[in-house]
């Protein structure tokens, strides 16, 4: 009865202190470490990996499921002719240094973003606004050039979160936004870790903080999360291993998908990639599977154009590009490009590192020679995505909805013809639904049939945690690290 009691008294003392309580922190991993902290003024996926709806909250939001929710835009209404949207904004909110947020945040996060000067990444997303307007501190209108059904769509991408005038500049070091957790410290090379903010005005987060560490090799990667270094992995670059994982009740493995079309992306500009025939030859020489199996082990699936296979308009293209390697030396030839030696510049990640071995095997089988440069991240984005000094590069482009990219006259693989541009014009002043899949499903056939990059696989999201954990996405509308439900379980 006594030794009840005392272990009865023991357990309230060490519930009372906390012991027992679950845990309020967790460490994930991160392959790449973001070049900065502000998504209005970066291209890396990396730093919506950090900061999207956990640090900066825009008017709207994707779901888990893609869908799009209401953030910091509680409601909005829409003009009967699509031209102009009037957003009601939450109220009582404050960003992480105190200050109020209101309708004027909102007009200079779009002006800034929308301006001449803009150092915004996917500054296409805001070209349709012609004017903001501030109706009182809670509402805001902003008026468009043409009627645009995919508006709110394209305000819940990481590009489009609010900032504030005084902070905004800081934004790349020290970000300050709305969400609810709050810029803590970044060591360089090593970790980032944000704290949850106590004047959050929505829901309060389980976590107490989060630490964003940089592995980015993979046995390194493995390493850290059988030692308990890392709390969970969200897109783990070794599935080798996931097996060993599976088989492990310490952990679970989280397999889903992804927005990232992962291409062989090309330099349209410059010959001998200016000749359609010599696209095409490298299109035929790659075999898909075994890219997917070899640098992926498996997971990953087959694409064939710009566009997600889980999407509702997606066409599977893969027939026009399949594994021809005869085919290709004939294109080569026709084309007098018997004798070609090209450089493959490869970022970081697992995908292009060794799926840039094995296309460079593929390409060599038809007497395409590769001159090979592994680059890291801010390399290749200085290098290979602002510079445009590449001939073939390895990329998995994460962004929702992407297909526009095509039509951008300085984007780095140089497509941007007219009769595609004016495709996603069309698309983008047009409301109705079914015609908006048939133009998304002309425009996945005409860059297929123009071979404008060599089109591998839709990436996998691969992730492992602890099993205690649960919240974390499975799937990757967009590139995110959404903590805002996740938590510990006993």
């Amino acid at each position: 009865m006594t030794n009840r009691l005392l272990t009865a008294a023991a357990a309230l003392a060490l519930s009372a202190s906390g012991a027992l309580a679950a845990p309020d922190a967790i460490t994930l991993g991160m392959v790449l470490e973001p070049p900065n902290l502000d998504p209005t003024a970066g291209a890396a996926a990396a730093i919506d990996e950090v900061v999207y709806a956990n640090l900066f909250e825009g008017l709207t939001r994707f779901a888990p499921d893609g869908s799009v929710l209401p953030a910091l835009a509680r409601s909005w209404d829409v003009s009967e002719d699509g031209s102009s949207y009037t957003f009601h904004l939450a109220q009582g909110v404050t960003f992480h240094d105190g200050s109020a947020f209101d309708a004027e945040d909102v007009k200079f996060s779009l002006d800034r973003a929308r301006a001449e000067d803009s150092a915004n990444a996917q500054k296409a997303l805001f070209k349709g606004i012609a004017s903001v307007e501030v109706i009182d501190p809670a509402t805001v209108k902003v008026m468009l050039s043409a009627p645009d059904g995919a508006f709110p769509f394209k305000m819940a991408w990481g590009d489009a979160v609010i900032l504030a005038p005084e902070s905004a500049a800081e934004a790349a070091t020290h970000p300050v936004g709305t969400g609810p957790f709050q810029f803590g410290e970044w060591a360089q090379g090593d970790h980032v870790t944000l704290t949850a903010y106590p004047g959050y005005w929505g829901d309060k987060p389980a976590l107490n903080s989060a630490t964003f560490r940089f592995i980015s090799d993979p046995t390194a990667a493995f390493a850290a999360m059988m030692a308990g270094d890392v709390d969970a992995f969200p897109n783990f670059p070794a599935p080798e291993t996931l097996i060993q994982f599976q088989s492990d009740p310490r952990f679970k493995v989280i397999v889903g998908s992804t927005e990232g079309e992962t291409i062989l992306a090309m330099n349209n500009r410059k010959a001998p990639l200016d000749d359609i025939r010599v696209r095409e030859a490298i299109a035929h020489a790659i075999n898909r599977q075994d890219v997917i199996d070899g640098a992926m082990f498996g997971y990953g699936t087959p694409i064939g154009s710009h566009f997600a296979p889980h999407n509702p308009d997606y066409q599977d293209l893969t027939a026009l590009s399949a594994y021809d390697p005869e085919k290709s030396k004939a294109l080569l030839a026709e084309a007098g490009a018997g004798d070609l030696t090209l450089r493959l510049a490869l970022p970081p990640p697992t995908y292009a590192r060794r799926g840039g071995e094995i296309i460079a095997a593929q390409l060599g089988a038809v007497g395409i020679k590769t001159e090979i440069s592994n680059l890291e991240w801010a390399q290749w984005l200085e290098q290979v995505f602002k510079g445009k000094d590449f001939d073939l590069t390895i990329v998995s482009h994460t962004e929702p909805a992407d297909i526009n990219i095509y039509a951008r006259d300085d984007y780095y693989f140089g497509y941007a013809t007219p009769a595609f541009q004016e495709l996603m014009a069309e698309l983008d002043r047009t409301t109705d639904t079914a015609e908006r899949s048939r133009i998304n499903r002309a425009a996945q056939e005409m860059i297929a049939a123009d071979f404008v990059n060599g089109y591998l696989f839709q990436l996998a999201k691969t992730g492992v945690a602890n099993a205690k954990i649960e919240g974390l996405w499975e799937n990757s509308p967009t590139q995110a690290n959404d903590l805002t439900a996740v938590h510990w379980v006993d």
